[in-house]
């Protein structure tokens, strides 16, 4: 399943940023930026599955309602077929169309019944997924900012030994 892989990528990352070094008082870590990038790439390409997915969910529950629906059109012409064939006498036909009418109640609460399960279980998907999307772009925020810390570090580093060292310009006083 999709949602396995991209929750596997994750741990994958979680993982690279517990196993990185850290660097000496701070809460900073150094971690290989192609290993993380590279998984980032996956979730990206992991995503648009998601998405199908929820698609998928969405045509599963519109067979539902169809399903449901040719079930009250057969009810309906069985209930038809059979009131049709009690037409003879009279009291037979008003118990046929008491029957018609049941049927069709029945049907139409059957398909009613069908169509909110469908409704249901296509919303709960759909919110599952929204759930695990959410996760994730919490996810790539989280690693962007990391990166972003990572890059500033690395910028205040390079100020500081560029400080640090003396210019040429500064005469030497052994000379």
């Amino acid at each position: 399943m999709i949602l396995i892989d991209i929750l596997q990528m994750i741990d994958r990352l979680e993982e690279l940023v517990n196993n990185g070094a850290r660097l000496p008082l701070s809460s900073k870590v150094i971690i290989d930026e192609n290993a993380f990038l590279n998984m980032i790439d996956q979730m990206r390409i992991s995503i648009p599955q998601e998405i199908k997915q929820a698609k998928e969910i969405q045509l599963e529950r519109d067979k539902y309602v169809a399903q449901a629906h040719e079930e009250a059109r057969r009810i309906l012409a069985q209930a038809r077929e059979d009131a049709a064939k009690q037409l003879d006498e009279h009291q037979l036909r008003q118990q046929a169309q008491a029957q018609a009418e049941a049927i069709l109640r029945r049907a139409e609460q059957d398909a009613a019944r069908i169509r909110a399960g469908a409704d249901e279980y296509a919303e709960a998907k759909l919110k599952e997924l929204a759930q695990h999307l959410a996760q994730i772009q919490t996810v790539i925020q989280n690693g962007l900012a990391t990166l972003e810390e990572r890059r500033a570090a690395r910028a205040r580093k390079v100020a500081e030994e560029a400080k640090a060292q003396p210019s040429p310009t500064q005469a030497d006083p052994a000379e």
